[in-house]
């Protein structure tokens, strides 16, 4: 690593642990996690993602897009069953990465060009991973857990990328994009780490990412990590690869 890529690591790295500044919007994902790890009455989620519009309707369109149309039954009728079927730590994990993409649209170009190619992109391995455990009808995951993991595929790219924008911004000089490229290209699973360990992701997300990027192995068969490892692995997205 040069001079000029250990100077600028160092400082995105320091903007990766200021969750406020690379997440932004705290003021809902704050008291739901906290309601979240209380355990407590499922109304008190109702009432903190009710309480912003967009996030309800997202995780309404969330609540059946893993879903296996072949057996869905019946679309979600209100929030509170949209929520009682995703589970408190999907919810948790979808909220999160709408807020996330929130912030993404609000960087500067060519910083939110990149990353918005790097949100499709995750969005094309969810659909592929989800289709990948409904073709495997005998294993017993739940859909979403593989879809939120999934949107989680290239975290530290997407982190990196935004705290980069964030330390241009705020430069006398801006870092040329080769510089922070080559950081990607090669600490990724550091980055990706640090930005799970700053941002108060789940622990099970974290470690079934491990899972997926051939970090980590398992012998459980009903994986959501084994199921995302075969389309990382086909994308050659693989951190370790096979």
């Amino acid at each position: 690593m040069t001079d000029l890529e250990q100077q600028v690591f160092s400082q995105v790295r320091a903007i990766i642990a200021n969750e406020e500044q690379v997440i932004g919007r705290r003021g809902i994902l704050m008291p739901l996690k906290k309601a979240i790890i209380a355990d407590g009455d499922i109304r008190n989620v109702i009432d903190i993602v009710a309480s912003d519009p967009a996030l309800a309707a997202h995780l309404l369109w969330r609540s059946t897009s893993a879903s296996n149309p072949a057996v869905q039954s019946s679309k979600t009728r209100s929030l509170k069953d949209a929520l009682i079927r995703l589970g408190q730590v999907n919810i948790y994990r979808y909220a999160f990465t709408f807020y996330l993409k929130e912030r993404l649209d609000e960087l500067p170009q060519p910083y939110k060009k990149l990353v918005q190619g790097y949100w499709k992109l995750t969005e094309n391995i969810a659909v592929d991973a989800v289709d990948s455990l409904h073709n495997m009808p005998d294993l017993d995951v739940d859909p979403d857990e593989v879809q939120t993991l999934a949107l989680f595929s290239v975290f530290g790219q997407v982190i990196t990328l935004t705290a980069f924008a964030f330390l241009n911004a705020e430069a006398e000089q801006s870092f040329p994009l080769s510089v922070i490229k080559s950081i990607i290209d090669n600490q990724q699973e550091q980055l990706s780490l640090e930005a799970f360990e700053s941002l108060g992701l789940d622990e099970e997300l974290k470690e079934e990412f491990l899972i997926a990027h051939n970090l980590r192995q398992t012998t459980r068969s009903a994986s959501a990590g084994l199921i995302l490892r075969r389309v990382l692995s086909a994308r050659g997205l693989l951190l370790n690869p096979l």
